[in-house]
């Protein structure tokens, strides 16, 4: 292997999904800035919040969003109609 090309900041880092509290501990060469004890084993470690993770994405919690499109679809009909109404008048 050779020598020298590794990063230097290579560490374990607790990341910390901001919606629900998931904790993963991942090593990576992230900046981070604050630390935190992790509920796994206890210690310190360098914290990364992120907004969403496996934990709490609709893909894989299966707690999928459905967008109301036909009420969408309806409004904007609705809205063109009331512009070709009053361009009219």
């Amino acid at each position: 292997m050779k020598k020298d090309i590794h990063p230097e900041n290579y560490r374990k880092v607790l990341f910390v999904d901001n919606s629900n509290g998931e904790e993963f501990l991942i090593s990576s060469c992230v900046a981070t800035k604050e630390t935190a004890k992790a509920k796994i084993d206890g210690k310190e470690y360098p914290m990364f919040g992120v907004e969403i993770s496996s934990s709490s994405h609709p893909f894989y919690t299966g707690n999928e969003k459905s967008l109301d499109t036909a009420g969408r679809a309806e409004k904007f009909r609705a809205r063109v109609a009331k512009a070709k109404a009053t361009k009219k008048a």
